[in-house]
């Protein structure tokens, strides 16, 4: 058995025999559930800010622009730290980077819970976004070192459907405690579902060829099916080289044109359905949640899609862009929320905007290990979750400046028309999508 935060694999050696006679079938598949599990507590944490806003801004007397500058500084060092958590994951390990990742959130949520006014909200939601920035990178690397290529999307999508999963239940949970204690019981709470998390983590995570519990069977699959990246050589590329390649940019740029209609819904659904639908706080505790709850079978369906048509004999690049189109396609039908006379009529309108979205970040996510080697992923969806930030936190500036002026309109333009642009700017950068070469690997 590897040292306990051990995940290092000796490249091109045959599996160890068997250590122990306990095993578990579909062993990835277990694994594929903590890191559902895992996403589930990170937007637990990070939903709770945007639930509990309203009333912290009543209590500290805080305009829209402060609390846009409260989501500017979690986006802000979200953005920077995915980029070093990508190289930290792909240098210590998925096991390893990513316990230190729930660690540190953990904790950050917690502290949110000693804020007293707009300045320390902001570095204490800074803090969470530093360490919320790790699940991702360790996430995706995950499935890439337990999954062969036509199980990732399905893989990824079950995963990320965690995401929506959290924002269904912070809804409820952070109101409940919320009501009954108080908003500090709230964020302290919502904070320490992440210590129980890091727990299961270190328990169950190893490297297939290490892990005592994969039947042979299994891990004679996910090995022939890695075929060509599982024990490639090569030295990791660096940024300047992953940005060197076209593919690379068209992942980059897809993640910082839609990754913010995500953060808007996140961040600004709670004040909108208060603000423009009226809604008390029993109201959003009971009804809050329906648009993430209908981004989950969006997110397993686009995941299912995609390694569909690649069971059926598709390319990659036709699977992957055929998923990403039809995710895309139905994010206008989000403009129509704030035509609507009846609040269950914008709750429709947006729940398809948030399960398109889910669809379209399952297969987005994915291309990034159809495109690089597995020892690079974790940096290169570094730099594509650090771009994402990047514009989430530019749409929270301008978020905040539109609303402290005019109304929810705009916004819901932005969020409606993001995803069909970025398809084009796929296509333009990426006509296929298919391996690097691996002559192009070794960095400068």
């Amino acid at each position: 058995m590897p040292t306990p935060l051990s995940d290092s694999k000796p490249s091109g050696s045959a599996p160890p025999p068997p250590t122990s006679s306990f095993r578990i079938p579909h062993l990835r598949w277990l694994i594929c559930g903590v890191l559902f599990f895992g996403a589930v507590i990170n937007y637990v944490d990070r939903g709770t800010i945007s639930i509990l806003s309203h009333h912290v801004q009543k209590i500290f007397s805080m305009s829209e622009s402060d609390y846009g500058w409260i989501i500017f500084s979690f986006q802000l060092s979200y953005g920077i730290m995915f980029l070093v958590f990508g190289r930290i994951i792909d240098r210590l390990g998925t096991r390893a980077g990513f316990a230190l990742a729930m660690t540190w959130w953990s904790f950050a949520a917690m502290g949110q819970a000693l804020a007293r006014g707009v300045a320390s909200f902001a570095v204490a939601c800074g803090l969470l976004g530093m360490g919320e920035a790790g699940s991702f990178p360790a996430s995706i690397k995950a499935v890439a070192e337990w999954f062969p290529k036509r199980e990732r999307a399905l893989a990824t999508g079950i995963f990320n459907s965690g995401t929506a999963v959290g924002a269904v239940i912070s809804y409820p949970l952070v109101g409940w405690l919320f009501l009954r204690w108080g908003w500090q019981v709230a964020f302290l709470g919502t904070g320490a579902l992440g210590l129980v998390c890091v727990a299961l983590w270190l328990l169950l995570y190893r490297l297939p060829r290490q892990h005592p519990w994969i039947t042979p069977g299994e891990l004679q699959l996910i090995e022939t099916e890695h075929g060509d990246d599982y024990d490639a050589p090569g030295a990791r590329l660096s940024w300047g080289k992953i940005l060197g390649y076209r593919q690379g940019w068209s992942f980059t740029l897809a993640k910082f044109m839609t990754d913010p209609v995500w953060w808007f819904y996140i961040f600004w659904l709670p004040k909108y359905l208060i603000e423009a639908r009226h809604f008390s706080v029993e109201n959003l505790r009971l009804f809050g949640f329906i648009p993430f709850l209908a981004a989950v079978p969006g997110s397993v369906a686009g995941g299912w899609l995609s390694g569909y048509l690649l069971r059926r004999g598709r390319s990659v690049n036709f699977a992957r862009k055929t998923a990403m189109l039809a995710c895309a396609l139905c994010m206008p039908l989000g403009i129509l929320a704030v035509f609507s006379a009846s609040p269950w009529k914008a709750l429709a309108f947006i729940s398809i905007g948030t399960a398109a979205h889910q669809g379209w970040s399952a297969n987005v996510f994915t291309l990034a290990s159809d495109i690089f080697p597995k020892r690079d992923v974790g940096s290169v969806v570094g730099i594509g979750g650090a771009a994402g930030a990047f514009g989430g936190a530019i749409l929270a500036w301008v978020t905040g400046h539109i609303l402290q002026h005019h109304s929810y309109l705009p916004l819901f333009i932005i969020a409606g028309v993001m995803h069909p642009l970025t398809m084009v700017v796929v296509q333009l950068l990426a006509p296929k999508i298919e391996k690097m070469p691996q002559k192009a690997a070794p960095a400068g």
